[in-house]
């Protein structure tokens, strides 16, 4: 059953061989007992612990084996594997074992080091790690998502998933009834702890391994065990901080925060034995960064490292066609903490009837409360949750986006925008707001100011233009490449 789950992560048609290499594997039965060499138990049982915790030198081995097996293993050792069919082809190493360079995309540096990444998601995470595999810096990615699902950017990768509890927790939020299933919150924090677990057990060697709150804490274990550097890899700032901004908002629709998120008394210490299990700490916009300094992480252990978005999805239509009216573009969960309230009393305070909102991303419960007691004139449109290459369409259809969230570490929305030639209006707790020049591709306002951020829409619905950005994930990774090379020297 095992096996079948390994091939499955790997794709169908590992799933289609796999019965002809069983088959294979047990016509050669009969050459391997003519051939066998018995072990002693200790030495065997210490065999099988190789699945869990792989040796990674000569010392280690002739530990476990005897110093008479290491002349085995260097007899092996340079030997090419051959390949099954249809297997994905692995980065080769040298004979010291470090990763082969291979060559650098256009704008990134080749450099020896060699950086690990882990997530249950893909997010931020897996372009990063794409463009670190076309500069020769990646490790490994580990993925809590199935290695097929990654598609074809993933072909070049390093990549070990463990996606049963993320396709477990998926299929049960998507076809089991709510009353009939575990809360959203338990689903999620169970997800996170089994990928973390088999992350660190099964942790190989680099430089450094990036891992994100709440999915890290034996990752991270493993790591200073080994010698490894932790990164703690930040999209959003403290959880604290985001429960003390959101509290309030909960508190005004007559909901407990403490219901609907999976931060607890556990969640906190878990996230304080990271913190303090961390080297280094990766920040996506200057917001987080101000946020990890003002609960004591010194700025020299903070790498500013932003995003970017897919250019082979965002980019500018061809020929674009001024939208009819005012068409302002809302991309993101309908909810709370992406400051609905603050747009919807905006609009209704403009009173523009020429005006219409298009709300790509799926509408929270949370949010009905204030969509009920809309009373504005500007028509409100929901697309729902929308393929990248839909929102990139209504990004390029759309006069202006806007994200006046109250609590945004970044925002990947606000590059893939601007990429699109959309301006972007967001509020000064939205991280993306690094990329904004005020008045010139978008605007900045005060969080929470319905006043402003109506006279930010007035202003561009007065003087509708396009903007020409290129924000791609090359820079990113280059950024990252150089902060690890100085923590290296």
């Amino acid at each position: 059953a095992r096996q079948f789950g390994y091939a499955w992560q790997r794709g169908l048609a590992w799933v289609v061989r796999e019965p002809r290499w069983w088959l294979a594997a047990l016509a050669g039965v009969p050459r391997c007992l003519a051939a066998r060499r018995p072990l002693p138990w200790p030495r065997y049982l210490a065999w099988l612990r190789l699945v869990r915790a792989p040796i990674r030198d000569e010392a280690e081995w002739a530990e476990k084996f005897g110093r008479a097996a290491c002349g085995d293993a260097a007899a092996w050792r340079g030997r090419p594997r051959p390949r099954l069919s249809g297997e994905r082809p692995v980065r080769r190493t040298s004979a010291g074992g470090a990763p082969a360079r291979q060559p650098p995309d256009e704008g990134v540096r080749a450099t020896p080091v060699k950086i690990s990444l882990a997530a249950t998601n893909p997010c931020h995470v897996f372009p990063l790690a794409a463009e670190l595999a076309r500069a020769g810096a990646l490790g490994t990615y580990y993925s809590g998502y199935p290695a097929w699902k990654l598609g074809a950017d993933a072909q070049p990768l390093r990549v070990r998933a463990h996606s049963l509890r993320t396709n477990i927790v998926y299929g049960l939020l998507k076809f089991a009834p709510e009353k009939l299933r575990p809360s959203s919150r338990r689903l999620f924090v169970w997800q996170d702890a089994g990928f973390d677990r088999w992350t660190g057990a099964h942790l190989e060697s680099c430089d450094f391994i990036h891992g994100l709150p709440g999915q890290c804490l034996h990752t991270f274990r493993a790591a200073r065990r080994r010698g490894i550097r932790t990164v703690l890899n930040h999209a959003t700032g403290p959880v604290r901080m985001w429960v003390k901004i959101m509290e309030p908002e909960y508190a005004r629709v007559g909901l407990k925060l403490a219901d609907v998120c999976p931060y607890d008394a556990a969640y906190f210490a878990r996230e304080d034995e990271e913190y303090a299990l961390a080297d280094f700490h990766c920040a996506a916009s200057t917001v987080v960064r101000d946020q990890l300094i003002a609960i004591g992480i010194a700025r020299d252990r903070i790498w500013l490292v932003p995003y970017g978005a897919d250019a082979r999805v965002f980019h500018p239509a061809k020929e674009t066609p001024p939208p009819a009216g005012v068409r302002i573009v809302f991309a993101g969960q309908v909810g709370l903490r992406k400051g609905l309230k603050t747009l919807l009393d905006a609009l209704t305070l403009a009173a523009r009837a020429d005006w219409r909102v298009d709300f790509y991303g799926a509408v929270l419960g949370e949010a009905r409360r204030d969509l009920d007691e809309y009373r504005g004139k500007s028509p409100l449109n929901f697309h729902g949750a929308v393929a990248q290459a839909a929102l990139a369409d209504g990004f390029r259809e759309g006069s202006v986006l806007v994200l006046p969230s109250l609590e945004e570490g970044f925002g990947l929305v606000v590059p893939q925008a601007l990429n699109c030639g959309l301006p972007v209006i967001v509020s000064d707790s939205v991280g993306g707001k690094d990329f904004v020049r005020h008045r010139e591709n978008g605007s900045i306002f005060p969080a929470r100011d319905t006043a402003a951020l109506a006279a930010e829409l007035a202003w561009w619905a007065e003087k509708p233009h396009r903007v020409t950005e290129n924000f791609g994930w090359s820079a990113p990774a280059q950024t990252l490449i150089t902060h690890s090379q100085s923590a290296l020297a």
